[in-house]
């Protein structure tokens, strides 16, 4: 990770850690960066780059500022107004963009926001444009062998124009409809917009698609984006479904990469669960390639258990949606994703996409007639205990051989009968202890062992 920017672009308070002074050099990097790579081509065209945003207030700040800097350095800007991050990324990759831009902070809340940044392929921009980027927001900036203290601005015919691109948010939603398989007739569906992006996309397809929908959570107003609401507050959703009686429910987050489902009776299916449930019903129909699902270390025991009931393989990469999709992409994994929901159907996307997910859930669903809760049955959560320990240093604190002596000694303990994983925080001073064990007893017992030992040796705050 870089200065500015993380695994899920460049996020902070806005107009704090992140202001509209760094969105327009944002734009001014990229328009010039891409209108070089061009010309270097023997391609004298303007550079064209998608942009969508999400419903915070300080999202209009940023789209602005953003086109200014890209018009400034000679690119088109291309709008795509509000609208989810998913429908970026296809967007910009059927429409060959030279790439996507993404306002938003995900899950936040509605005073942070961010900046996520797409290749032509709608795939997370690669560490080496970061980097550029990066160096040109400290002043430092070096490419093409040259050093650049500031960017040459376009002028007369060159500066860039903006264009209305709600039309490809329209057909991003007609390619969403376009993979239901079934129609969802007779079904009562529940949707949690999150007061984000997919609060008037969500309800039309799934009622094109025929289901009877109950929404909550679609008004947004700028500041109640996440609040109380949607994958990372879904007892709302819990509530819908069981007052109503409903046949399912999907809760996305602000920016509808994510989804979490609740079941008939109103219990929460996360992404392990969604993972374990597609992955079968991709194996019984010969369509899971390397019989591989991608997962992160977060991701529970009891999913790997019924992984290997079910003869299914799985790899294991560092948190992020980033790092799972790099795997899938060096394998040619077909399924991948986080217990977060951050799911990736890389047959038909680039990103975690919540509303894909949760048309790919109703598909399991109306192929084996069953219900949400029938289809996680087999699927056993372990008892989780995660820890955060706040430390002075986190290298030495995690390497130390006492603390490396005694997680080795609990994984010898757990056996094939759960995991210990310890692991620094990616923001955070902090030490995670997390230990999954057939009882929350146990795994309270083992995490505080660990503990334990990094407060004897002086390494706790």
């Amino acid at each position: 990770m870089g200065k500015y920017f993380g695994t899920d672009g460049f996020r902070g308070e806005a107009n704090k850690t992140l202001t509209a002074d760094h969105a327009y050099k944002v734009g001014r990097f990229l328009g010039w960066y891409y209108g070089e790579l061009k010309k270097r081509a023997n391609d004298n065209s303007a550079p064209r780059i998608l942009i969508g945003k999400d419903t915070r207030r300080s999202s209009y700040m940023f789209e602005y500022t953003l086109i200014a800097g890209l018009t400034a350095s000679g690119a088109d800007a291309y709008m795509l107004h509000v609208t989810t991050t998913p429908s970026v990324a296809y967007i910009t990759r059927v429409d060959e963009f030279d790439c996507g831009i993404m306002i938003s902070a995900s899950h936040n809340p509605y005073y942070d926001n961010g900046i996520k940044l797409l290749n032509s392929h709608g795939e997370k921009m690669d560490e080496g444009t970061i980097a550029l980027i990066e160096a040109y927001l400290d002043g430092k900036l070096e490419a093409f062998g040259e050093k650049f203290s500031e960017l040459p601005y376009a002028t007369r015919e060159h500066i860039g124009k903006t264009v209305d691109y709600a039309s490809g948010r329209n057909r991003y939603i007609g390619y969403l409809i376009s993979l239901g398989m079934y129609s969802f007739r007779g079904k009562r569906v529940g949707l949690d917009c999150a007061n984000g992006t997919t609060w008037n996309i969500a309800k039309a397809v799934f009622e094109a698609l025929g289901a009877t929908t109950y929404v909550i959570n679609n008004e947004p107003d700028g500041f109640n984006i996440n609040e109380n609401a949607g994958s990372t507050h879904i007892e709302g959703l819990q509530r819908l479904v069981r007052e109503k009686k409903l046949d399912v429910g999907f809760a996305y987050d602000g920016d509808a990469d994510r989804c979490l489902c609740v079941d008939e009776n109103g219990e929460v299916v996360n992404g392990d669960q969604i993972l374990y449930l597609y992955g079968v019903y991709m194996k019984e129909r010969g369509k899971l390639i390397t019989n591989t699902v991608v997962t992160t270390v977060m991701s529970n025991f009891g999913l790997y258990k019924a992984f290997d009931k079910a003869g299914i393989e799985y790899a294991k990469t560092p948190v992020g949606d980033k790092y799972v999709y790099e795997y899938m992409s060096a394998h040619g994994c077909r399924l991948g994703g986080e217990q977060s929901g951050h799911i990736i159907f890389s047959k038909y996307a680039t990103t975690g996409d919540g509303i894909l997910t949760s048309l790919k859930v109703m598909e399991v669903i109306m192929a084996g007639k069953t219900t949400l809760s029938k289809l996680v049955e087999p699927f056993k959560i372990y008892p989780q205990v995660l820890l955060n320990i706040k430390v002075k240093d986190k290298d030495k604190a995690q390497n130390d051989k006492n603390v490396l002596a005694v997680v080795k000694n609990i994984e010898d303990r757990l056996g094939n009968g759960g995991r210990i994983l310890v692991r620094p925080s990616g923001t955070e001073p902090l030490i995670r202890v997390m230990v999954e064990a057939e009882s929350e007893k146990i795994c309270q017992s083992l995490a505080q062992e660990v503990v334990e030992v990094l407060r004897t040796k002086g390494h706790a705050l």
